[in-house]
């Protein structure tokens, strides 16, 4: 709200010399209109009003002031205010369009009052410029700013949501698939912007991450807008459990305004709610060597695929189900089991014919019995016996492999654990189809740990790891790697058994560390750190440095994309 509409005013009060200038900027102001295309009951259109009045007001005693300063006689102010009708809103919600009229009458009554003004607040202003609709399918008035907090819907949930056929006009309106709701708006209100314009939107913080962005934040960039201020993430203070956030931007001829990021003034700032004089994660290209090698886990149509210990065991009798019978690796199990055990078990039949699943019958049967019940989507339906993605390529990198790393997708730190080939990994972990010591350590090392931060996206205050993104641009050393496979073999040993000695899962353990426990572990892991920073042939310091390990990452993604470099990773 402060950056784009009321700052921008400041800014233009502080600049005025004469007393015409402070005239034009009145004229202006009579002009100035805001809209908030999804305004609830009002609350961003009160503030912006209230504000734009106390604007106003600085604007008379201006004027005034400069008057006697230049020895000019005072004029009497011409009863002319700031009209409320140059306050727009639209709302789907027919009790909230009643609700935002009242809460504008109210705040021109409070403003009069305020400012000791004279100005008439009966009879009521026509506020019919606050209406109901789908303010995504409705023409939107002209405006000099467009603020608000568009609805949140993730695109997984859009469907559930707002219904097949909306979803399919949204495909055809924007041209940009399903995204998280909140991107058309974005999307609309820059196209709706004139150059000058000003927006101040509110939205989940996934339009600064990967597939939204660019629908978003980066579209802004793209089309002449450029980011003036921006809060990158912060919990949302509303019953919703999302973090969010909020991106004040202009269209065009912010050249000479200074830029502020999370409270801080930078030199700019990026589609990603980033400083632009730190390394730009939407510079990183999809390494094509890279692909294949890091997937999620597959995600069960139904939680009736998950079963219990007891049930696993009847089964298992049966030798020949432990093709279909799998132990089932989750983010907690890696993160809170001793070991990172499997806690749980789950029915796979993985790309698998109904024909060919029939011969694990009693398996079926429990699927049946308990998914199948759970599925209401026709086209998952479709295909019941198995998972909503059986992940075959996943499948096809895993075949033959002794073991294979599994990580956590998400979580406050990101852990790497061996699993045995027959454990399947939940939608919750990433598995990585390597199986040499080496592997484990360059993916536990800190320069992929900041690059991770730098490229994932981020759910609430958590890092989210994408395989494609994340993984999928990680430039793999090509330096000798035995150093950074005996040191990852001798953590990971250590590790372990401090684990099983004290009955602790990863989470506990470096909390511990954190505290400064197991001295000979952190020592491990800044060998580690080093060793890799070595097989990059970086010097030592920059496996302590994030900022210097991801800018020199950056140049060396740039560099094998653009073919500079023979890039022939793992081994």
């Amino acid at each position: 709200m402060l950056p784009t509409v009321v700052e921008p005013w400041r800014e233009r009060i502080a600049a005025c010399r004469t007393v015409a200038e402070v005239e034009a900027a009145q004229a202006a102001l009579m002009r100035y209109v805001v809209l908030d295309p999804a305004c609830g009951s009002g609350n961003f259109l009160y503030v912006a009003y209230r504000e734009l009045r106390r604007i106003e007001a600085e604007l008379r005693r201006r004027a005034r002031d400069m008057r006697r300063s230049e020895g000019l006689r005072e004029q009497q102010v011409l009863a002319v205010y700031f009209p409320l009708t140059n306050i727009r809103g639209i709302e789907i919600d027919p009790f909230a369009v009643q609700l935002a009229r009242v809460t504008m009458w109210m705040g021109h009554k409070l403003a009069v009052d305020e400012l000791d003004l004279e100005e008439r607040v009966l009879p009521l202003v026509d506020l019919s410029g606050i209406r109901r609709g789908d303010a995504l399918k409705l023409e939107w008035p002209r405006a000099d700013a467009i603020i608000g907090n568009p609805p949140y819907h993730g695109d997984r949930r859009l469907r559930g949501e707002l219904g097949d056929e909306y979803v399919e006009w949204l495909k055809t309106e924007f041209g940009i698939g399903v995204k998280d709701y909140c991107v058309y708006w974005f999307w609309k209100a820059h196209d709706r912007l004139e150059s000058g314009g000003r927006a101040g939107l509110v939205g989940t913080n996934s339009i600064s991450q990967n597939r939204a962005r660019g629908a978003s934040l980066q579209y802004i960039v793209d089309n002449g807008g450029v980011i003036t201020s921006a809060v990158s993430t912060q919990d949302w203070s509303g019953e919703a459990a999302v973090d969010v956030s909020i991106v004040n931007w202009v269209k065009g001829g912010a050249r000479h305004e200074h830029r502020v990021l999370d409270s801080r003034t930078v030199r700019g700032i990026t589609s990603a709610l980033r400083s632009d004089d730190l390394p730009d994660p939407t510079k990183a290209i999809v390494l094509r060597a890279n692909l294949g090698r890091a997937f999620q886990g597959p995600i069960p149509r139904a939680k009736g695929f998950v079963i219990s210990d007891r049930q696993a065991d009847i089964l298992l009798a049966d030798e020949e189900m432990r093709s279909v019978v799998r132990p089932y690796l989750t983010s907690d199990d890696l993160a809170s089991s001793v070991g990172c055990v499997p806690s749980r078990w789950v029915i796979d039949f993985g790309v698998r014919s109904l024909e060919q699943a029939m011969d694990f019958g009693a398996a079926l049967d429990l699927v049946r019995l308990r998914a199948l019940p759970q599925i209401s989507d026709p086209a998952h339906r479709a295909r019941w016996w198995q998972f909503w993605n059986p992940r075959p390529a996943m499948r096809a990198a895993l075949e033959g492999k002794a073991r294979y790393i599994a990580g956590t997708r998400h979580g406050v730190r990101l852990y790497y654990a061996w699993v045995a080939p027959w454990t399947m990994a939940s939608d919750a972990t990433v598995a990585f189809a390597f199986q040499r010591d080496e592997e484990l350590g360059v993916l536990s090392s800190a320069t992929h740990r900041a690059w991770a931060q730098l490229l994932g996206s981020t759910l609430e205050d958590r890092i989210r790891y994408t395989p494609k993104t994340s993984f999928g641009t990680f430039p793999w050393p090509a330096g000798n790697l035995d150093e950074v496979a005996s040191i990852a073999r001798r953590l990971y040993s250590r590790r372990s058994e401090i684990c099983l000695e004290r009955q602790i899962g990863l989470t506990k353990l470096y909390n511990e560390v954190d505290d400064g426990a197991y001295r000979d572990l952190r020592e491990l892991h800044a060998a580690l750190d080093e060793a890799v920073a070595a097989a990059y042939g970086w010097p030592s310091s920059s496996a302590h440095d994030p900022r210097e390990s991801n800018r020199r990452l950056l140049e060396l993604n740039r560099a094998i994309a653009a073919g500079e470099i023979e890039y022939r990773p793992f081994g």
